[in-house]
């Protein structure tokens, strides 16, 4: 089926560009193209699901001002780390940390749907063939064919081969709604490590506020295996403990599962001539953090620039070469135990400007900046690392080539209850 207003159809769909999914990386596309006033460009989105309301929420950091600003929920110019060893509060500027809902965005990407006059497709994706000169999306059930000049796909998927640190980050988050102020909303907690850490991975909690009586409390954890449902509500439940909430004075509005591949195994950016991947699958997830959302915003920019300029949607690699070696060589020292979670953030906050860590983590720093952040480390770990992943790339070599396993779902049994009367923010 394919939606223009209601109608539908099974004929084939002629388009210039199709987004195949409609999450957050399709939506910053449509919000970009709509907002560089891009018209004439026949765009289709091919999704069994059409996005709307709260499914997940996105933190950044960046300079104020952006287009972005009007649909945040808060924003921050302060943000507090805290080990078991000290409290550090970060001035961010000239940057802040900022927290977007997933409701607004897709309701911008619905404004621009229209203004483009967008072509929806409801349908599951069976396979995208390309010939080099146009690119067929087939649907299943029945569904129509897309063909297209290109196709965006943003369809999670494991990367091209298993990577030599294969390490998930699993999160769930609780938003809490208090009957007295008991938040500080000019400041979030970015990480703090006072979490009981697993044996094998780092843990740590986080603070979101929205208001001094709602925020998202979150556990996360960095490591190769997930947990139960109710392990992650006994660890929520104990970070909420260790900040001095009285759970009787709180009710848990929504609850957020999430699971985001950390790995150094490659993501294929351009898997064919006329076919780009997006988000995770595009190689937007930095592998040392998990962090997504900045290097989606830049491919959506730089697709709706190329476009507005006449050239192919193409966007350069979401991070640098000399990054995905740096976290190859960080995963590994992570997981091989040399070097732990807490020490080596707490060192990378406490011996650099916070700007210069942010900028690090989202892959825009310069060489020589990038060499005052190794120097934060601990030396000896990092050069046995290195060692270690030169000798794994090159047995890497010599191995035929086998399939990554896919990403787990999230764990959503165990999670605290909505109640139906106390639903929503």
């Amino acid at each position: 089926m394919w939606q223009r207003g209601r109608m539908s159809h099974t004929a084939p769909v002629d388009v210039d560009l199709a987004l195949v999914g409609g999450g957050g990386a399709a939506s910053l596309v449509l919000a970009a193209l709509d907002r560089r006033g891009i018209r004439g460009l026949r765009v289709a989105v091919v999704d069994p699901v059409h996005r709307r309301g709260q499914d997940r929420t996105w933190a950044f950091w960046g300079r104020p001002g952006g287009d972005l600003d009007p649909l945040l929920s808060a924003s921050w110019r302060q943000v507090e780390v805290v080990t078991p060893a000290a409290r550090r509060t970060l001035d961010l500027a000239p940057l802040r940390y900022a927290m977007l809902r997933s409701g607004p965005l897709y309701d911008r990407a619905a404004e621009a749907e229209r203004r483009l006059g967008v072509t929806r497709v409801v349908a599951a994706v069976d396979r995208v063939d390309d010939d080099g000169e146009r690119a067929l999306v087939r649907t299943a059930g029945g569904g129509p064919t897309v063909r297209a000049g290109w196709v965006l796909d943003s369809r999670p998927r494991p990367p091209a081969r298993p990577g030599r640190t294969r390490w998930l980050q699993h999160f769930r988050g609780w938003w809490l709604a208090a009957d007295r102020p008991v938040f500080d909303p000019g400041r979030a907690v970015l990480m703090d490590f006072r979490t009981r850490q697993p044996s094998r991975g780092v843990s740590f909690g986080y603070v979101l506020p929205v208001s001094d009586r709602y925020a998202l409390v979150e556990y996360t954890e960095f490591g190769p295996t997930l947990l139960s449902g109710a392990g992650y509500d006994a660890a929520l439940a104990g970070y909420r403990d260790l900040l001095g909430l009285d759970p009787a004075r709180l009710t848990v509005r929504e609850v957020e599962n999430g699971v985001i591949p950390m790995t150094d195994g490659p993501f294929v950016a351009r898997p064919s001539p006329r076919v780009v991947r997006l988000g995770t699958a595009g190689g937007a997830t930095r592998p040392s953090t998990g962090f997504t959302f900045s290097a989606m915003r830049r491919q959506a920019e730089q697709i709706a620039a190329a476009l507005a300029a006449g050239r192919p949607p193409v966007p350069a690699p979401a991070y640098p070469r000399r990054h995905r070696w740096m976290d190859a060589v960080a995963l590994r020292a992570l997981d091989r135990g040399p070097v732990g979670g807490p020490e080596f953030f707490d060192r990378l906050f406490d011996r650099n400007p916070a700007e210069r860590v942010l900028r690090f983590l989202d892959g825009t720093t310069t060489p020589a900046e990038e060499l005052a952040v190794m120097r934060s480390t601990r030396p000896l770990p990092m050069v046995a690392a290195t060692a270690g992943d030169a000798l794994h790339r090159l047995r890497d070599r010599l191995r035929p080539p086998r399939p990554a396993p896919p990403v787990p779902a999230p764990v959503r049994d165990g999670a605290a209850p909505v109640p139906p009367d106390r639903a929503g923010a």
